[in-house]
């Protein structure tokens, strides 16, 4: 069975088609710019743009992952989008843009920690595991046992007097031009603070940055292990394709 997956962050909207038995990608991985703004036309038509070329059928299911707290397919949250976004059931938005009845909207760290402790054997640890997404923001995706509580937005913890993400993520360390002996000394201060609060036996950290895990990874400074994604900035694309498959199976 093969499922299309759309990732769509604050800086670019990814797509392919993924094999569900596996997990693996059935094509290359389309990408695309997010649209400055991110507001609901303009990210519409990137998605159908993508659709288009991918040659995905509109009878078939699409998973997207999205920058916000999703309940019951409706938008909750706009961190690194348009606040237009807010208050709209983005299945029926997506259905309506695309012609397809079979979208299945989730929040996009959660899709790509499904990825992880679906396909990767060594993403799931007995107890707690967090899933942290570092790119433009920092997203979390949070597994007991396996088993996913959504929406958890660790990013926008308090913390120093704004938020996690504001003072970790890869946007700040591209902003204030850190090196990344610089950088990871804030990325530890964020993932213990993490540990207090949860405990967790396992972190996982994914997103754009983990391509460049060996970069920093000599830096890193946490009680629990840490590990790469195994599926990089793949994860978001993966865990939305699985979603959907179990949606509408």
């Amino acid at each position: 069975m093969e499922v299309l997956g759309i990732d769509i962050g604050g800086t670019g909207i990814k797509g392919a088609i993924v094999d569900i038995e596996t997990g693996a990608l059935k094509t290359e991985r389309f990408k695309y710019a997010t649209p400055k703004g991110g507001n609901i036309d303009d990210v519409s038509a990137v998605v159908n743009t993508l659709i288009k070329d991918i040659g995905w059928k509109n009878d078939q299911p699409i998973g997207f992952g999205f920058p916000s707290v999703i309940k019951n397919g409706v938008c909750h949250t706009a961190t690194n989008i348009s606040k237009n976004w807010i208050g709209v059931d983005l299945n029926e938005a997506f259905s309506k843009s695309t012609g397809n009845d079979q979208i299945y909207c989730l929040n996009d760290a959660d899709a790509a920690g499904i990825a992880e402790v679906t396909y990767n054997p060594e993403g799931v640890a007995d107890g707690t595991t967090i899933f942290l997404t570092i790119g433009t923001g920092i997203g979390s995706a949070v597994f007991k046992n396996g088993l996913l509580l959504t929406n958890t937005e660790l990013g926008l913890l308090k913390y120093k007097g704004d938020l996690l993400e504001r003072y970790a993520s890869n946007k700040v360390r591209k902003d204030l031009n850190l090196d990344y002996p610089e950088w990871t000394l804030r990325l530890n201060e964020v993932l213990q603070h993490i540990e207090k609060v949860l405990s967790p036996e396992l972190l996982i950290l994914g997103g754009g940055i983990s391509k460049r895990m060996h970069l920093f990874e000599a830096y890193l400074d946490t009680k629990c292990p840490i590990k790469k994604s195994k599926y990089e900035n793949r994860a978001g694309i993966i865990g939305a394709a699985s979603a959907a498959y179990k949606a509408f199976s």
